[in-house]
């Protein structure tokens, strides 16, 4: 219901929220401008001198003013033609011209109404109310996001688009709901829909009827500094039932044009005070470097409304329409997805449409936005969950093990999706069965697993639901089908075939993209090294991965397959000649990418893959050290030459190998601990681990670095803590 809430306003009125945002933005520049240009009074300087000063540089003056912003302004006569100045309060003379600038009153005309008067002040407040429904129901999206409130700037990762959207967000939420709030409560203001408690006292009935009372010595201007003079009018000349009008920071009154004598007075209520304080957040008139911090905040808008749409797009698109979805409230089955890559909702279609065909009624929904209040009417649940990294939560399921301490009990089946070869296989999903045993929830079925999105386990653990059921239930799932685009092969580099490992580094031209593609980046419009392949092979559905050796700027796309007996993948991709093609797609992998820190980067055979395409695009050289472990030196040495001229030219620091055959054996984790002094400095430095290759070197690289810090009080765990610890496994 959120993510509607939020989604509807921003698509239907992004153009107008994004002409609200940026013509506040530069509406915000003026008073920032105006305050620093403008003559500023001393500290202890009081109106009425500030009024002696004005009366005799300017002897016909009617009126002056002092803005918010410090600006004191007169107004007077001369022979029939008005005139108006910005005045000096040192000498009170003319210091420049209050005319307003031309662009700022057409700005504002713009940002207020459209030029199109009352309709469009109310289109505009139309425009602010998407905007405050945007920003409270945005709010709420990210700490779902982000696991609770109190997580609001906890690291995010996934696709670049939501990411950037979430950190504009968070730093721009505050703001632009003050902006939008403000703007509602001025446009009530405006057409009388609040009260109006007049700051004005009654016009005096009665006068002295006598002239000539020079207000520069009246005591209550006396008494009042120029920081909270507001106004001084003269009575109308030739008026002698006129009076003078003062206000001030605390109040207005009147002064009798003869005596002096004050004829009224009226304090400013709390009600004036608040509406004032709202038209200064809004305006910046007061309150300039608030008005700039708003301004800025504000030029987030147009960037939240790309990526946004983006968002909405990209979900669109992986997400299989749900259909017949009952709502949450009503549901007596409801199903939870807790998805990364997007293809786990694919198999919650499937088992949607079958039970709905079977007479449930069903609700569909992400994990994320779980809430045991949505759900009076459940009376069973089924969760569906993929596992990111090293046993997290998938994006779709930020916060649901806290939101699920608080869920009434009812019967649950939980299925795991993952990759058996995988060490953190379908660990979320195992959580999620834990923790709901342990809260003494029912198991509706024993927990079960899908390899690799297999159509047959999915169909299996099916029927056992249905059986639980009371029903048959066959889920004949047919995956998605991912986009891919044509990979044709320019050059390969071949090792290996001594040791019967044969091995290959294929290199593929980047392909053509659309504009489309190039606008949203989508695609291989843009990666990094480390980033996921997808490739389809041909008879089958599912796709083989592989990490990317190269980034989008080296104009290439690189991977390093090994050949594994049986290998439906690895097959085709080593019989690949130069000039043919393969079908594939991109999948972001943002957990592991290389940073500005220095690298220590360890990897096995095949695993040098990514690591390498760090290497290649540390172009300013930051300290890298390479452990690689192969075969044998002579065979199956990747990247031998690279790795000589990446060391010749600094991007490469330094470069350790372990060979397990020949003259003297050893292995990766055997180099570390012959280094243990020099890794050990790197890391208390500040340098981050980054491990790619099989589980169990990654496994025997994980006891090794154990050994080496732990007389410097650290372990491995410590370091994933801080993001400082990667892997990429298989």
């Amino acid at each position: 219901m959120i993510r509607a809430i939020h989604r509807w306003p921003g698509l239907l009125a992004l153009a107008l929220i994004t002409l609200l945002a940026l013509s506040g933005a530069v509406l915000s520049i003026f008073p920032a401008v105006e305050s620093l240009s403008a003559p500023q009074a001393g500290s202890g300087l009081s109106a009425a001198t500030l009024v002696q000063r004005v009366e005799q540089a300017i002897p016909t003056v009617e009126q002056i003013r002092r803005a918010p912003s410090g600006r004191i302004t007169a107004y007077w006569f001369d022979n029939g033609t008005p005139h108006a100045a910005v005045i000096d309060p040192a000498t009170g003379q003319p210091a420049g011209s209050a005319d307003p600038n031309a662009f700022e009153r057409w700005m504002t005309d713009l940002h207020r109404s459209l030029f199109l008067g009352d309709g469009g002040r109310w289109a505009m407040a139309a425009g602010a109310l998407a905007m405050l429904v945007l920003t409270l129901s945005g709010a709420v999206m990210v700490a779902r996001r982000t696991g609770g409130w109190r997580r609001w700037l906890a690291p995010l990762r996934g696709p670049l688009a939501g990411r950037l959207h979430v950190e504009l967000a968070r730093v721009a939420v505050p703001g632009l709901m003050l902006s939008s709030a403000t703007a509602l409560w001025m446009t009530a203001s405006t057409f009388g829909y609040l009260p109006d408690e007049g700051m004005d006292p009654p016009f005096p009935s009665v006068v002295s009827g006598e002239t000539g009372f020079d207000p520069a010595t009246a005591p209550l201007l006396a008494q009042t500094p120029v920081s909270d003079f507001r106004q001084l009018s003269w009575p109308y000349p030739g008026d002698a039932t006129d009076v003078f009008a003062v206000k001030t920071a605390q109040g207005s009154g009147y002064l009798d044009q003869g005596t002096g004598a004050a004829l009224g007075w009226s304090d400013r209520t709390g009600w004036q005070q608040i509406s004032d304080t709202i038209v200064m957040l809004h305006t910046g008139q007061g309150a300039a470097l608030i008005g700039l911090a708003l301004g800025l905040m504000a030029l987030a808008v147009p960037l939240m409304g790309v990526t946004g749409f983006i968002v909405w797009l990209t979900g669109r698109r992986g997400r299989p329409r749900i259909r017949h979805n009952i709502a949450a409230g009503k549901a007596a089955t409801v199903l939870l997805v807790g998805s990364e890559g997007g293809s786990t909702w694919g198999f919650a279609a499937t088992l949607h449409r079958a039970l709905t065909e079977a007479g449930h009624t069903v609700h569909t929904g992400a994990l994320s936005g779980f809430d045991p209040a949505r759900y009076p009417h459940a009376e069973r649940f089924v969760i569906l969950a993929a596992t990111y990294g090293d046993g997290d939560a998938p994006a779709s399921a930020k916060g649901f093990l806290a939101a699920l301490e608080r869920a009434p009990q009812a019967p649950v089946a939980v299925l795991g999706f993952g990759d058996r070869s995988f060490p953190a296989y379908c660990a979320f999903a195992r959580a999620v069965e834990t923790r709901a045993h342990s809260l003494g929830w029912d198991m509706l079925i024993p927990f079960d697993t899908v390899d690799r999105q297999s159509p047959q386990d999915f169909a299996r653990w099916g029927r056992a639901l249905g059986e639980a059921l009371g029903h048959p239930l066959e889920l004949a799932h047919h995956p998605v089908r991912p986009v891919t685009q044509a990979l044709t092969l320019v050059s390969r580099r071949d090792y290996g075939a001594e040791v019967q490992a044969p091995t290959a580094i294929l290199r593929f031209a980047l392909p053509s993209l659309s504009l489309w593609h190039r606008l949203t980046r989508r695609g291989l419009a843009r990666f990094s090294a480390g980033d996921l392949i997808g490739i389809l092979p041909h008879g089958s559905e599912v796709p083989r991965f592989y990490s990317l050796a190269s980034s989008r700027r080296d104009g290439f796309v690189e991977i390093v397959v090994r050949k594994h007996t049986g290998g439906l993948c690895s097959g085709q991709l080593m019989a690949l000649e130069p000039g043919q093609s393969i079908a594939a797609f991109l999948r972001p992998n943002p957990g592991f990418r290389a940073t500005k820190k220095p690298l220590i980067l360890i990897g096995a055979g095949t695993g040098i893959g990514p690591l390498a395409g760090f290497i290649r695009g540390n172009s300013r050289h930051r300290p890298v050290h390479l452990f690689f472990g192969m075969r044998h030196a002579d065979s199956d040495f990747l990247y031998a030459e690279d790795l000589a001229r990446w060391r010749a030219d600094g991007r490469l620091s330094r470069i350790t190998t372990a060979a397990s055959r020949g003259d003297r054996p050893h292995y990766v984790q055997d180099a570390l601990r012959n280094e243990a002094g020099h890794v050990a400095r790197m890391i208390r430095e500040g340098a981050r681990v980054m491990v790619c290759g099989g589980r169990g070197m990654a496994t025997g690289v994980t006891e090794a670095l154990a050994e080496i810090l732990e007389p410097w009080g650290m372990t491995p765990a410590m370091l994933k803590a801080e993001g400082r610890y990667v892997e990429d496994t298989y």
